[in-house]
């Protein structure tokens, strides 16, 4: 079977774009499992004060909204993780069609649309977390 070189070179030179996506994507998810990280230990920290810790007891209110950041994270990371996923099937797919000399940029474009999307709702979840990330309680401690 011939190899159609266009199509081929077509497709690396499309590949640009979700390559650079994918590389902003993984940068993301580093910093969502610092944020993760941090939010989990400060509850387990907080999780420690003893209840008859008059003087620090009343940081342990600061759990509730600690654990809805810690949930918002979550999903964010999850949304990213599936965004990089449908990037790296689009690579993948998109350079398999190619190879077989069939045109990938319908498939690819819907792809790119789907991680995108996803990568959207990452962000929309990281902001909310951003917003609620800082209250009095993380200013005694």
């Amino acid at each position: 079977m011939p190899v159609d070189v266009d199509q081929l070179s077509a497709m690396i030179s499309h590949a640009v774009a979700p390559v650079f996506l994918l590389a902003a994507i993984a940068a993301l998810v580093s910093i969502l499992i610092n944020r993760m990280t941090g939010v989990t230990d400060r509850i387990r920290n907080l999780n420690q004060i003893a209840d008859d810790d008059t003087s620090r007891k009343w940081l342990k209110a600061d759990i509730a909204r600690l654990k809805r950041r810690e949930v918002l994270l979550n999903q964010a990371l999850q949304l990213a993780v599936i965004g990089a996923i449908g990037i790296a099937i689009l690579l993948l797919v998109g350079f398999v069609v190619a190879f077989l000399g069939y045109r990938h940029e319908p498939g690819a474009g819907a792809l790119f649309v789907i991680s995108l999307c996803l990568l959207v709702g990452c962000l929309v979840r990281f902001l909310q977390d951003v917003r609620i990330s800082l209250s009095e309680h993380d200013h005694h401690l």
